[in-house]
């Protein structure tokens, strides 16, 4: 059965952006980035591949569907980008959200019953995008996590999971420090 996995940088006090979406206060570190762009190459959007010197038809290596909430589909539409993830299915998670892409499908429905279906299908794992309220959504259904833990304090922001309180257990797997004082960890559902 495929696996749904959020992958999401965080602060240390738990916001994966600030209040109005910002997200450019995260500490940059170029092997970081070398490692995981090389390792998750479907993470990078289509149109930005190219910038970070991937090839723009890398093929997928662990993920083929995406699903996100509006809130983190709305910076691409700002620049004009309504399909970031075209070497992906894309599924966005929305009640108004009105877009006109055919690689693109909104849903208006229940988020809990998109991903136990796509989990059914064939293929390989599904990436949990963000944000924090639809990750809250889906906590019961998230069976792994990526988490990129930055030494920075936000102070205020999008939580990583912005729901209600709902202790669950997951299991460190893997880490890996970077020189930037971010820590990659690699979480299993206990």
């Amino acid at each position: 059965m495929r696996k749904l996995v959020y992958y999401v940088a965080v602060s240390l006090d738990g916001y994966i952006a600030g209040p109005n979406g910002e997200f450019d206060f995260y500490p940059f570190d170029a092997e970081q980035m070398a490692e995981l762009n090389a390792e998750y190459p479907e993470f990078v959007p289509s149109h930005l591949r190219s910038h970070v010197g991937m090839a723009v038809d890398e093929p997928n290596r662990h993920f083929d569907t995406i699903i996100a909430g509006r809130g983190t589909w709305e910076p691409g539409l700002a620049d004009g980008v309504t399909s970031p993830y075209a070497h992906m299915r894309q599924y966005v998670v929305s009640t108004s959200l009105r877009l006109d892409d055919p690689k693109v499908e909104i849903v208006a429905g229940d988020p809990v019953a998109l991903v136990r279906r796509l989990k059914k299908e064939e293929g390989l794992d599904i990436y949990l995008c963000g944000g924090g309220n639809l990750a809250a959504q889906l906590l019961g259904e998230i069976d792994e996590m990526i988490i990129k833990s930055y030494p920075v304090v936000a102070g205020g922001g999008i939580s990583a999971f912005a729901g209600e309180f709902s202790p669950t257990l997951f299991t460190p797997a893997k880490r890996k420090e970077y020189g930037n004082g971010a820590l990659v960890t690699w979480f299993t559902r206990a």
